[in-house]
């Protein structure tokens, strides 16, 4: 299961942690301007926005898992089991791909309000990407620095929905998270007060008690409370190496360990990379399970004009610095 947040400083900031129990060999991968995108039912894209994301490459063609564009708008899918449902092709829309679906949207729109006029026209197709690479159950998160929006393809219908949070997680839709929130009005970062009774000198005996109640677990509603809490009450400078590492410690607070999480057969779903993209100046930095260190991918040292995907293989050793050894 997975985590999107955005993060707004000087700059704007959006990503995820991407939870699963194993990796597809996923690259940060930028894909130029006129890189031409083929959908199965929409015709071509030669032209479009550059993008910069992760995706699991498939025959030269990259299967976004979360992107933002060299507009500053950002859009990743997360898993939605026994809710997603997608439809036969229909007349007067759109007809695209879950997998077309994230270049679909930041190939052509440079912010959430052109998005939203797209989505108007939308359909969500069920054409797999091949035999071997069936779609997968998913919803989306789509922001910019305005705001945020969450996309569902259910069986009611297609269904848009603000997100004044930011934050996205699995199950259950989008408006049963939000309204879970109502259950944790009465958390807060500052100390509480006694509401207990009047008659008990009732002592907060350490710190933190103001989110006594605060979800701890793996799930994925649960990971949606501590994920908007963390990252609404997170405090940062306005600077890119501030900025980012809050991003990171929000995200880690709803990071999963191997070993936490039994799937059966001795496969465990870990925290296998978490994103953060700066849209303002289209870098993408992550961090993957093996390796804390954080990496960055800068589009712009691209050519954004060419025609050929850049892939840029994750690095997952864990990198040390040996203090004892850089003395001067």
């Amino acid at each position: 299961m997975c985590t999107a947040i955005t993060y707004q400083t000087k700059d704007f900031y959006f990503g995820r942690n991407m939870d699963y129990e194993f990796s597809y060999n996923e690259t940060v991968t930028i894909t130029p301007r006129n890189y031409p995108f083929t959908f199965r039912k929409a015709g071509e894209l030669k032209s479009h926005h550059a993008l910069i994301g992760m995706a699991y490459v498939v025959d030269d063609y990259p299967l976004y898992y979360d992107a933002i564009n060299e507009k500053g708008l950002g859009m990743a899918g997360l898993n939605f089991p026994g809710n997603a449902d997608y439809k036969e092709e229909a007349a007067g829309k759109d007809n695209v791909s879950p997998f077309e679906f994230i270049p679909w949207i930041l190939g052509q729109c440079a912010d959430l309000k052109e998005a939203r006029a797209l989505l108007e026209r939308i359909n969500l197709v069920n054409i797999n990407f091949s035999e071997k690479l069936p779609l997968s159950p998913l919803h989306w998160m789509i922001s910019d620095k305005t705001g945020s929006i969450v996309v569902e393809s259910v069986k009611e219908g297609f269904k848009i929905y603000d997100n004044p949070v930011g934050v996205l997680t699995n199950n259950p839709p989008f408006d049963m998270q939000l309204f879970g929130l109502n259950d944790y009005r009465a958390l807060s970062p500052d100390e509480p007060d006694n509401h207990f009774s009047k008659d008990l000198d009732l002592k907060t005996y350490s710190r933190g008690m103001g989110a006594l109640g605060l979800p701890g677990d793996l799930s994925s509603a649960s990971r949606f409370v501590k994920a908007a809490f963390t990252k609404m009450n997170a405090l940062s400078g306005e600077g890119e190496e501030e900025s980012i590492s809050q991003f990171f410690h929000i995200l880690g607070s709803v990071a999963q360990q191997r070993g936490c999480v039994h799937l059966g057969k001795g496969q465990y779903e870990i925290t296998i990379y978490s994103s953060c993209c700066n849209g303002d100046k289209g870098i993408y930095y992550y961090t993957t399970y093996e390796n804390s260190r954080i990496t960055a991918v800068d589009m712009h040292k691209e050519d954004l004009d060419g025609e050929k995907l850049s892939n840029y293989p994750l690095v997952k050793g864990q990198q040390i610095l040996w203090q004892d050894q850089v003395r001067s």
